[in-house]
Order: C-alpha cells, then structure tokens, then sequence
C-alpha cells in the first residue's frame, strides 16, 4: 500500500487529491491548518480507515517531522495563494511558501522520502511576454507570491542535486474545479463569478476582460500529480512541468461560457450584466502554457478542455449552493 502524505489536504487542489488517491486504495495522512482548508471539505474521508488527518502549520519543522513519518510519497499542496494576497501581506506569503517549504524539505529529506511533488506556480513567469509559456524560460515575477514560488524551485532544485533526492514541481495554471473557495476575500475568478451569477449579481472583471488565461480543470491537475508521483523515467525526475491544457481563454469569453451553462438551470442568469473595474496590481495580460514537456517526459494527456471543466464545475456548484 502507497502511503502518501498530502500538505494542504483540506484544501481545493488538496482535498481533491485526498479523495483520488483514497479511491486507489492508498494511506492518505492530510496535513492541514485549515487557514485556507476546510473541514468540511475532508469529513466524508473520516470513516475511511486508510485517511489520517494531522492538523498542524508548515512553518513548525517538529510538525512537519511528524507528518511524514512512515510515508512513501509527498504531495505537497500547503500554502497562501492569491496574488493580491502577497501583496497585502508579503511577510506571511514568504513565512508559510518559502520557510514552510524549506521545513517540509529538511523533514523529507530526513525521513528518506522516495519522492516529493510540489505545487509550483505559473506565476513564476513574472514579465515574460513568450507565448506560450516553455519551462525553460521565465521572466522576472511581478508579486511577493510569485517570488516565493520561484524559490521554492530553487530550493527544489539544490536540495535534489545536494541530497540525491526525487523533486518534481508542477506549475499550476489557472486551477478550478469543484470545493475551489468562492467565500475568501480572494476567491479566483470562475468560482467567485460562478457565485455572483448564481445570486444573481454583476460580475466585476479587472480590466476590459480580454486578458487571457490558460484555465486548467482539476481533473487534468489530478492527472500531473499522479504521473509525476508515479513515473519511472529518470528523464522526468527533478524537473518543473507546466500543468495546463495548452489553450487560452479571454475573461469575457468565460463570462459567456458561465451564463451559457448556468442559463439552463436559472434563465434569468443570461441577462445579467457585467462590470468592469481597473487592472489587478501584480497581473499580467496574458497566460498560455505549452504542455509538450509533460507529454513528453511525464505522458500527460489533458482529460478536460475548459469547457468541459466548466460544465462539471457549474454542476457542483449549483448542487452545493450553501457553500457560496
């Protein structure tokens, strides 16, 4: 049995993975101080004997000793997202995404983990105006969180060749998908406009909505961190993957998307209009990444267009309206 611990597992992108890797029979330990988590997100796990959840922050190292205690496998997901969040707070973004990484990376090392797959972030492109994004090349990051995610490839990067450990990172694009939070203060775009519709508000986009972003179903993230975690081609290890699907999408072009699918279940949804309001601090106009590296290395094959995505998304959404 796959012994796995996952760092955030009360999360969005966390608790989805909880989930998949419970239903392949492994041992699932969730690591969560529910800053961001939810319990609500993880209690239809705790009957199942195979989960374990151990409540405690990164930033304390004897924490994160604990937590990988007997695993196999690290999946590690903890950290303070959101831009604007860096932003307003860029002592905590780097306490928890940089001196939480670099505990987690001493306990692993310690622990003689096999292998440990990290989230990293699009992010880390900053001012690079290539399109599509290519691993190899980046710009300057644009945001405090952008910098901490840079370092933990860094820190990823030295600790593999210094320690002989197995580190992937995964640069996330644009994650969503059913549990994402639509309640926080900084909610990403689809969730948050997913709830404006279904309450029958007006969406407010930054800018004139034709800023661009490689939408990425959580589906196709699942997919990344399994194959990452499981590869045997030692071309693939310690390595940093776009994890995307590879195709842009306007934020006026979600909109459209959003009330289309959401129309059938409250038609008063489509004649909702949309406002706009001046460009996010730290954004950057447009995101497309090419994912022919983890197809290549990895055998990555996106299962969700972001329409797809969408349509499962909405879905969840609808069902679990108390949670808006």
């Amino acid at each position: 049995m796959k012994k796995i611990l996952i760092t955030g597992g009360a999360g969005f992108i966390g608790s989805n993975l909880t989930e998949y890797f419970l239903s392949k029979g492994c041992f699932v330990r969730c690591l969560d101080n529910f800053s961001t988590g939810y319990r609500h997100n993880i209690e239809s796990f705790s009957t199942n004997s195979n989960f374990e959840l151990v409540e405690g922050d990164i930033r304390d190292l004897e924490t994160c000793q604990k937590a990988v205690k007997g695993m196999h496998y690290v999946l590690h997901q903890a950290a303070l997202g959101s831009i604007p969040r860096s932003i307003n707070n860029p002592i905590t973004t780097n306490e928890v995404n940089v001196s939480g990484f670099l505990n987690l990376l001493v306990a692993v090392r310690d622990e003689g983990i096999k292998r440990l797959v990290y989230a990293a972030s699009s992010s880390t492109y900053g001012d690079s105006e290539n399109l599509p994004k290519v691993e190899e090349h980046i710009g300057k990051p644009l945001s405090p969180y952008a910098v901490s995610k840079y370092v933990n490839e860094l820190y990823a990067d030295v600790f593999a060749k210094t320690y002989g450990m197995e580190i992937i990172g995964l640069r996330y694009f644009n994650v969503f998908g059913r549990r994402q939070d639509t309640q926080s203060a900084y909610a990403a775009a689809i969730p948050l406009f997913t709830k404006q519709l279904i309450q029958h508000q007006s969406p407010v986009i930054n800018g004139t909505g034709e800023n661009s972003r490689d939408f990425t179903y959580i589906d196709n993230v699942i997919q990344m961190n399994e194959r990452a975690l499981l590869t045997e081609n030692p071309e693939a290890l310690n390595q940093v993957y776009n994890t995307a699907v590879g195709d842009r999408t306007s934020l006026n072009q979600l909109i459209t998307f959003l009330k289309e699918l959401l129309t059938t279940y409250d038609p008063e949804i489509q004649n909702i209009d949309v406002k706009y309001g001046p460009d996010r601090l730290g954004d950057i106009p447009h995101s497309l990444a090419s994912v022919d590296k983890a197809k290549r290395l990895l055998g990555y094959c996106p299962s969700h267009t972001i329409k797809d995505g969408l349509k499962e998304a909405v879905k969840w959404y609808w069902q679990y309206q108390d949670r808006l």
